[in-house]
């Protein structure tokens, strides 16, 4: 019985339900046609269904109005309908107390709703004619398109749902990546070039791929037909020329473990496979007599860099760091320019001292440069290489200098020639400093004033000035045991030669005849008749010992100076590191977007004295002359190619190139 009452009051209410579903749709859509002025609608929504002619709607309306149904609107701005969902919500209003919502739901109501229903009741001719046209295959109008979807928030839920036959042979997209909407029409040419905004610059759209070749383009910088510091010209005398390139290529293992550092990197020129193919077509394009590499891991090297270079012509030396680390230093050349007259790998590390705790290394060769036959008795001074890969904590000077003064050391000692002097010298590396940072002068100017001076202030790298505690760095820096001077030269190396060597003759030897210590038995001698079994006779007047001449000679002493180191190899660098036809200074790496300079090449120039100029040392070209060097870039043109490494430089530092020309002289 209770189940009969409830069906008979419940029929009426989908009769109901069916009518302003009804309405509900075609209201919608009077109002979206009646907003648009093209067959164009706005937004993610598509074509509406057909629904009764223009007095059915009307009808509708108003009986929907007068039921007091407003409560259906609340759900317009919430998505599509779907008819089950709309069943269920309106069927729960009608059983609800509707006379109490009444006098509330015209408050609820949104000035955007008001005048949708207010357009509705208005609708014009021409639209009555679209509303009698039941079939939608039968529709005239744009072609549908896939199109990708737009996240916006606000139309989340507004996408159309492909429907018929039309809708599946277009269906070719992935539907999570598109969405349905009528095909656009062509703007026409004219209009597309309006820029409404006014006062607002229009911004062209950004290109797809960056000419890097051209962003990162490197000039040669000839100085061989310049005048040097003298402004005397270059000798026209015979030179033994040659070029030497000084680069960080990044070790892999170095790289995968600070990442962070290359978020702005494509993963796929991160790659060692894809970075090796670019390192092995730029050492081919410049190809360098001398190659001093830093940072190269150790499988890579045996595995793939130095057959490739082998292959290359070149001979190649590998000094890999201290402790557990992958990494190390190279030096190759060319065999047909060079001949090896000894290497000197250099090891910074040295047991219980805390000052040289760190793995970091250095290699040095002694080079003769091969004179071609063609120029007939002639020599040419040996050159000494020298490259290093030095600390890069900033706020450990005290260890950089160390490490510098060891290598300087090792230098001397195979540079020096017989008469005291040093043949031709090039030092380059990584030394993870600034320009006219107290290293950097040390090396240039050849003597640095270190006591009390903050140890993070030695490289320049960063500025910790802010701290309360600052490491200072004191005198003596190194210990004596380290067997340096404060010269940097090795204790041995300063010790004088002996004038000649003794010589033992005869007569220096008879001396020792009949001496006391000749005259006594040995412990343990075999007695042999006519042999063993008589003792020498002292002839008269000989002494019984002889005054011996103590053939050890006295240590030298060397005092240590107070805070003060030096060397004696006249260094200068290649580079000016300012770039004077940008007005900016020059770059070689950009850590975390930060341009700065931190590798050189420096070579031995003869120093020149400047009364005019006493705050640093002046160099003219000696043995060993500049002749040209690859221009270094500007932090400014990094930034405009995504910084470094890219897809045209696979390292996160520039290489430094340099030519170089010897005196060729006659025996």
């Amino acid at each position: 019985m209770i189940a009969s009452c409830l069906c008979y009051l419940l029929l009426p209410a989908a009769r109901l339900f069916r009518a302003l579903s009804d309405a509900f749709f075609t209201c919608r859509k009077n109002v979206l046609l009646a907003k648009s002025s093209s067959p164009q609608v706005e937004g993610s929504f598509a074509m509406a269904p057909r629904g009764p002619d223009q007095e059915e709607c009307e009808g509708l309306l108003q009986q929907w109005r007068e039921e007091g149904s407003s409560q259906v609107l609340s759900t317009v701005n919430e998505g599509p309908l779907v008819d089950k969902g709309l069943a269920q919500s309106s069927l729960a209003l009608l059983m609800d107390n509707s006379g109490e919502q009444a006098a509330a739901s015209e408050d609820k109501w949104s000035s955007r709703q008001l005048s949708d229903l207010r357009a509705a009741e208005n609708l014009e001719e021409p639209f009555a004619g679209e509303l009698g046209e039941d079939p939608l295959s039968e529709v005239e109008g744009p072609m549908w398109a896939a199109v990708p979807m737009q996240t916006d928030p606000q139309y989340a839920d507004c996408a159309v749902l492909p429907m018929g036959g039309l809708a599946a042979e277009q269906w070719e997209e992935d539907p999570a990546v598109v969405a349905w909407s009528i095909a656009p029409k062509p703007m026409p040419q004219e209009e597309a070039l309006i820029w409404p905004f006014e006062g607002l610059e229009q911004l062209q759209p950004p290109q797809m791929e960056i000419p890097y070749h051209e962003i990162l383009w490197r000039e040669w910088e000839d100085f061989s037909a310049q005048s040097d510091a003298q402004g005397l010209e270059a000798g026209d005398g015979p030179q033994f020329q040659f070029t030497l390139m000084s680069y960080n290529i990044l070790a892999q293992d170095l790289m995968q473990q600070s990442s962070e550092l290359y978020l702005h990197c494509h993963p796929d020129i991160l790659n060692w496979n894809y970075r090796f193919a670019n390192l092995m077509q730029e050492f081919q394009h410049w190809d360098p007599d001398i190659l001093c590499l830093q940072e190269v891991q150790e499988d890579h090297y045996w595995e793939q860099l130095e057959p490739s270079l082998r292959m290359m012509g070149f001979t190649c030396f590998y000094k890999r760091r201290t402790g557990c680390k992958t990494d190390g230093c190279a030096v190759c050349y060319k065999p047909t320019r060079f001949r090896l007259l000894c290497a000197s790998p250099v090891e910074y590390f040295r047991p219980g001292l805390e000052l040289l705790n760190r793995d970091n290394v250095g290699l040095v060769l002694l080079l003769q440069p091969l004179v071609p036959e063609g120029l007939g008795q002639v020599s040419v001074a040996p050159l000494c290489v020298a490259n290093t890969h030095v600390l890069y904590n900033p706020r450990r000077g005290d260890v950089k200098l160390a490490q510098m003064a060891i290598l300087l050391a090792e230098v001397d000692k195979v540079a020096r020639l017989s008469d005291g002097s040093h043949c031709p010298i090039i030092l380059c590396g990584d030394l993870n400093s600034v320009p006219e940072s107290p290293l950097y002068n040390f090396i240039r100017d050849g003597e640095l004033q270190y006591h009390g001076m903050p140890a993070w202030k030695v490289s320049g790298q960063e500025d910790f000035s802010h701290q309360l505690y600052q490491r200072k760095l004191q005198a003596p820096l190194w210990p004596s045991s380290l067997g340096i001077t404060d010269c940097c030269q090795y204790v041995t190396s300063c010790r004088p030669k002996r004038a000649e060597r003794r010589k033992y003759g005869r007569d220096f030897l008879l001396r020792f005849r009949f001496c006391s210590i000749a005259c006594q038995r040995p412990v343990g001698l075999v007695l042999m008749e006519g042999v063993t079994d008589t003792k020498p006779e002292r002839p008269a007047g000989w002494a019984e010992a002889v005054l011996e001449e103590d053939a050890r000679e006295p240590e030298p002493a060397f005092p240590r100076t107070i805070g003060t180191i030096q060397h004696c190899l006249h260094l200068t660098s290649v580079y000016t590191h300012f770039l004077p036809q940008h007005g900016r200074p020059e770059v070689t790496t950009m850590p975390l977007g930060l341009g700065t300079t931190v590798d050189y090449i420096f070579f031995s120039a003869e120093s020149s004295e400047d009364e005019n100029r006493t705050d640093r040392r002046l160099y003219q070209d000696g043995t060993l002359k500049l002749l040209g060097r690859l221009s270094l870039l500007s932090e400014e043109i990094l930034w405009a190619a995504n910084g470094l490494p890219n897809p045209f430089c696979s390292s996160d530092h520039l290489c430094l190139l340099a030519s170089f020309g010897m005196e060729v002289t006659a025996p």
